[in-house]
């Protein structure tokens, strides 16, 4: 699902080329000619991003560079030549401008695309732009990936969006985050979190959870949320950032 045309892609970086307009001032350019002058843009853009399974859904590079120039027609669009011709670099002011549109495209599709265990878009703004520390971040990003868990996404807008092939990339994300545990948890701990959010199984109440790993008594399950706390914390202490950061 991830294969992309490599024959495609031959033809469009042609075309891209061949049809580069060259020699105009920035007020001269029509809108056709502007998208088609910045479409490389989106190419190095859209290559800058991970294209890995686990952070990108079934997406790939076409995909990538379709949503990213989908993303500059817009900014072309809402683009204020005045503005740019009074900035002392124009070229530097048009192509700031046009990039964060085209990131915030290509980031909005790999959002949509993957999986049911998301995080909504608002609070993948919030980690990026939080000034704490990489633990800190991490411990945000495990903290809204099993909150995605726990909420009836059904009635939340932040997840409420299409997803045409939803079981796909819940396995795949799922098996990441597994993978992740378990180089940083106790056995405990990866168990708790593992039947806790039904990770690979149905999720499990947190008496079942007790009987199943071999804690008795009657605050056995306080003894459950203890140990999945510790657990947020063991991931949060271990897990480096660059381990989980093309998912923000």
């Amino acid at each position: 699902m991830k294969n992309y045309s490599l024959k495609n892609y031959t033809i469009y970086k042609k075309d891209v080329k061949c049809n580069q307009p060259d020699g105009k001032f920035w007020d001269e350019y029509t809108r056709e000619e502007l998208i088609i002058k910045f479409l490389p843009l989106v190419e190095n853009i859209a290559r800058g991003f991970s294209m890995a399974d686990q952070t990108s859904g079934i997406i790939n590079i076409e995909d990538a560079i379709q949503e990213g120039s989908i993303g500059l027609i817009k900014a072309v669009d809402k683009w204020d030549i005045d503005f740019a011709l009074s900035k002392e670099d124009t070229e530097k002011s048009i192509k700031s401008f046009f990039s964060k549109r085209i990131k915030g495209a290509i980031r909005r599709a790999i959002d949509i695309n993957r999986a049911g265990m998301r995080i909504p878009e608002h609070k993948i703004n919030e980690i990026r732009n939080a000034g704490e520390s990489d633990e800190e971040k991490v411990r945000m990003f495990f903290n809204s990936i099993f909150k995605s868990i726990d909420d009836d996404v059904s009635n939340n807008v932040y997840y409420n969006i299409p997803d045409s092939n939803k079981e796909y990339r819940v396995d795949m994300l799922n098996s990441f985050i597994l993978s992740i545990m378990k180089t940083a948890l106790s056995h405990d701990e990866y168990e708790v979190l593992r039947l806790g959010y039904g990770l690979d199984c149905d999720k499990h109440k947190a008496k079942k959870i007790a009987k199943l790993i071999g804690i008795n008594g009657t605050s056995a399950h306080v003894k459950i949320s203890q140990i999945k706390k510790q657990a947020i914390d063991s991931l949060s202490k271990k897990i480096k950032l660059s381990q989980v950061v093309d998912f923000l």
